[in-house]
């Protein structure tokens, strides 16, 4: 489900109250002022205010209280005989408890798509919070033929509070292992972005300036820091707490009455796509971004082209360099390359895959292409400290120009932090990314957004969601393209799952290649 309804000009001046709300990531017009590398502390500030969530009016002691996805109900809001292509479809939300009764108050978590099983079409629905326990989700009728509604109570607002609350207190939920070495002697010590207690090894990196701490070890030297691991994952929630995340009340398909609709189309049906401009760095975002039909994914934003074959796909990226930072769910776009694109033969180089790095290479073409984890805080296997670089770092390394493209993403790790952390590094790689375009203009610099698929205490789709919105609006003015993963995940008609299956992964990557050969 999605947060905020468009807020007028300018972004750092008007916003919406929390009742006004409308659960869609925020389509921002264009501010010069985030053209500025580093963000000031009163931007700071406004972009919090984008990620307003309504809070309930009281601590829940009564799980009953809550709302329940079984008693939910949804239903059309001026039903009418025919439905055309290029109108909207609007549904009434109404939240009830566990006992029946309505709610008052929002803060509700939705996530609402229109779709068609036997089209393979989808497209998301935008939810509005009335903040008095009503919604409205707004669907663009975008192909002819059947269409369903389908609305999932992702968390309830009770449940959202929770997150919110141990996101912020609860920084240590997630923790890491460092393995130092030094003259045949070892220790396992625990590590995170920040540690209480007086005795730590802190590292900073002289480039970027991120941090890390870990306890520091009883004999050896804190310079000995080799390794880095996973740890754990703490308990930190209540017995209430977990009933409010279990998995009973999350993600479930909420009731409704409204029949499948047909939509037609005729002469004066509006054409979605015949005016759309070539795919190009910095486009406005609008909501939704696009749509499946028959599995393939349509771009509302660009003329996105497809690739079909491994020719298609080498043809565009002859002569590229590629350089991906991020997590497994950008390693997925990698792994889909080296598998459709049979010239390209992967270099060993000898490091933990989880983490990489790893480099497949087409010689004859004149392609690299590179992937490797952010920076820490990383949840991998066992790994070497120097295989892990820092985005702002490793930014700074590269040339750019208009061979290179750079494809990032940097969310999924950061979900268990305080808000602080994701802005702070947020500023950081805007930072570099400003540098980087202003030395190589032609680079293309593309981010794959946050997708669904999280559903616990220790990473949710709201957490991600909360994310995006911020990962959008900071880099809105930039030449930077973001590829809306949110909308290609929640609208898919296969199961939620953090790692998406090969249908979504191709037409993700479809759509970054429209932006690195727009023609």
């Amino acid at each position: 489900m999605e947060i905020l309804e468009k807020l007028k000009y300018p972004i750092l001046e008007t916003f919406r109250c929390p009742s006004e709300m409308n659960q869609s990531r925020v389509d921002l017009p264009v501010d010069s002022r985030l053209m500025e590398p580093e963000m000031k502390t009163e931007s700071r500030k406004d972009l919090l205010k984008l990620i307003n969530w309504p809070e309930p009016p009281t601590i829940l002691q009564n799980f009953n209280l809550s709302t329940s996805p079984k008693k939910c109900e949804y239903h059309l809001r001026n039903p009418q005989g025919t439905y055309k292509l290029g109108e909207t479809l609007e549904v009434v939300i109404t939240a009830h408890d566990h006992n029946g009764r309505p709610k008052t108050y929002g803060g509700d978590f939705f996530q609402a798509k229109l779709h068609s099983p036997g089209l393979k079409a989808g497209i998301t629905g935008q939810v509005k919070d009335n903040g008095n326990g009503s919604y409205s989700a707004t669907f663009l009728l975008a192909w002819p033929g059947e269409a369903q509604v389908h609305i999932r109570l992702i968390h309830s607002s009770e449940a959202v509070d929770v997150l919110k609350k141990k996101r912020e207190s609860e920084p240590g939920k997630v923790y890491f292992n460092g393995y130092f070495q030094f003259n045949g002697s070892s220790e396992t010590m625990e590590c995170n972005l920040e540690l209480d207690g007086e005795n730590l090894c802190k590292y900073k990196d002289p480039i970027s300036g991120d941090s890390w701490q870990c306890v520091k070890p009883q004999k050896l030297p804190c310079d000995s820091l080799i390794h880095h691991s996973m740890g754990g994952y703490r308990r930190v929630t209540n017995t209430l707490e977990d009933s409010l995340l279990s998995s009973p009340v999350t993600a479930q398909t909420i009731p409704g009455s409204v029949p499948p609709i047909t939509i037609v189309a005729n002469n004066h049906s509006a054409d979605l796509t015949s005016m759309l401009p070539p795919c190009r760095s910095g486009q406005e975002s609008k909501q939704p971004s696009g749509f499946y039909y028959q599995d393939t994914w349509t771009s509302l934003i660009c003329s996105a082209r497809h690739f079909p074959q491994p020719k298609d796909a080498l043809a565009c990226l002859k002569g590229k360099d590629i350089h991906m930072l991020g997590d497994s769910t950008l390693r997925q776009w990698f792994e889909y390359l080296e598998r459709f694109i049979p010239s390209l033969k992967r270099i060993d180089l000898h490091g933990n895959y989880q983490a990489g790095p790893l480099l497949a290479v087409d010689a004859d073409a004149g392609l690299a292409i590179r992937w490797r984890a952010h920076g820490l805080p990383l949840r991998t296997t066992k790994t070497l400290m120097s295989d892990l670089h820092y985005e702002a770092a490793h930014l700074a390394g590269i040339g750019g120009g208009r061979h290179t493209a750079i494809v990032l993403t940097l969310w999924a790790h950061f979900t268990t932090y305080p808000i602080r952390v994701y802005l702070e590094r947020l500023e950081r790689v805007r930072k570099a990314i400003a540098s980087l375009l202003l030395r190589s203009p032609e680079t293309t610099v593309i981010f794959k957004s946050a997708n669904t698929g999280y559903k616990s205490i220790y990473g949710s789709d709201w957490l991600s969601l909360q994310l995006d919105i911020l990962l959008r609006a900071s880099f809105r003015g930039m030449a930077v393209t973001i590829i809306d993963a949110w909308d290609m995940t929640s609208c898919h008609y296969l199961p939620d799952d953090i790692h998406p299956g090969a249908p979504v992964i191709r037409n993700e990557v479809d759509l970054m290649l429209s932006y690195i050969c727009p023609k």
